[in-house]
């Protein structure tokens, strides 16, 4: 207690024993993960409840929070409970009351019915630039309304905990049973669309996955089934698809792996169209002989510039991931279709001669830029190609 400042009522402790001090807000207690910033302007919604940051504390670089409220549409977690997105939130300035005509709520009470432990008043360009030179921490954050912590304890927690390495995260994220998918992308005035005509059938192995990517894949005429990350490549099959999705999803590709390369390796083999995305990147490129690595920052933000090496054009992109695919670990045959302009790293892959990419951003993205959304058509052109 003597090493807080008045009025502390929040506090993220390091795995090093560093404290920065704040006011709490959202759910009270404290939970452990790992740290890392996210420099987009819009979303923390949809950011917060994204499975993708399950064990992680996002710190906002943007800093007024707040503003637009929370709804509950813009909600993008499909299957699992609170416990699967993001355990915590870091800002500079404290929430603001909602300001916009579709809020519902402020972010402040969502956050704490979600169990979403918030902490403001931190200098979080600090804490963004020893994130960029030192790699993403350990920590605990916590939050009391009294400001009772037991800092020790903390440190203990922070310096203990495993971190993502080695954690098969998706096998909590994912749905428990199959079901269909029935919601077009949002469009102005109506809101979310109804699908369009069913003109091909596409199953989608859950491994965190997203709403906005079945919204996406719905609003292109496909029949959407959404499987657990366990389902077998027989039984996939045995659906007929056009195509199967690999979702996005949390934790360490190599440890979800174990149980889903095997069928993602029949999946490819079978001829059906494959298409993959951050998560789902990653494991088709463990099923094609590459290897993946645990990055040190990682990539978190809806303004990162991508280039399409198939076609020159430079895109503006949303990207939540931790992991990278090793661009010395492809082997012949898989090529290299995106790479990172902020620095260099593999960003997509295709295998030659086969109707199966995959790529490391969300063209989904929800919200930022739309850049992307010509991928999900390039799927589609890919399962009319396999049924022509």
């Amino acid at each position: 207690m003597s090493d807080l400042l008045p009025g502390v009522t929040g506090v993220l402790v390091l795995a090093d024993g560093t404290v920065l001090q704040g006011v709490g807000c959202g759910a009270t207690g404290s939970a452990v993960g790992e740290v890392c910033f996210n420099t987009a302007m819009t979303g923390y919604q949809e950011i917060l409840t994204d499975p993708s940051y399950m064990a992680q504390v996002v710190a906002f670089t943007f800093p007024h929070v707040g503003n637009v409220g929370v709804n509950s549409e813009d909600i993008e977690q499909v299957a699992g409970d609170s416990t699967t997105a993001a355990r915590g939130a870091i800002f500079r300035d404290a929430p603001t009351p909602p300001a916009n005509w579709r809020s519902e709520s402020d972010l402040g009470a969502w956050m704490a019915r979600r169990g979403v432990i918030g902490l403001s008043g931190v200098d979080t360009r600090a804490l963004t630039r020893r994130i960029r030179e030192e790699g993403m921490p350990h920590a605990v954050i916590a939050h009391d309304p009294e400001g009772r912590f037991d800092l020790d304890a903390l440190r203990r927690q922070a310096a203990e905990w495993s971190g993502l390495v080695g954690l098969d995260l998706a096998r909590d994220a994912t749905c428990r049973q199959a079901f269909t998918w029935e919601e077009g992308l949002y469009g102005w005035p109506e809101g979310y669309a109804r699908p369009a005509q069913d003109r091909c059938e596409v199953v989608v192995m859950d491994f965190g996955v997203k709403r906005n990517i079945l919204r996406a894949l719905a609003s292109l005429g496909a029949k959407v089934t959404v499987v657990p990350a366990s389902t077998s490549a027989e039984d996939i099959l045995a659906r007929k698809p056009h195509g199967v999705m690999l979702s996005n999803g949390p934790g360490d590709p190599a440890a979800t792996g174990d149980y889903a390369v095997p069928e993602i390796r029949k999946l490819v083999a079978s001829g059906v169209p494959v298409f993959g995305i951050c998560l789902g990147h990653q494991m088709l490129a463990l099923a094609l002989g590459a290897r993946t690595e645990k990055m040190e920052q990682g990539h978190h933000g809806a303004n990162h510039p991508v280039k399409d090496l198939t076609t020159g054009k430079v895109e503006i992109v949303s990207m939540n991931h931790g992991f990278t695919v090793s661009r010395d670990s492809l082997p012949e045959g898989v090529v290299e279709t995106h790479v990172s302009l902020f620095d260099g790293t593999n960003a997509g892959i295709a295998l030659s001669g086969r109707p199966v990419f995959s790529v490391q951003h969300h063209p989904e993205a929800s919200p930022g830029p739309t850049d992307s959304l010509y991928l999900f058509r390039r799927f589609a052109d890919l399962m009319e190609a396999a049924r022509a």
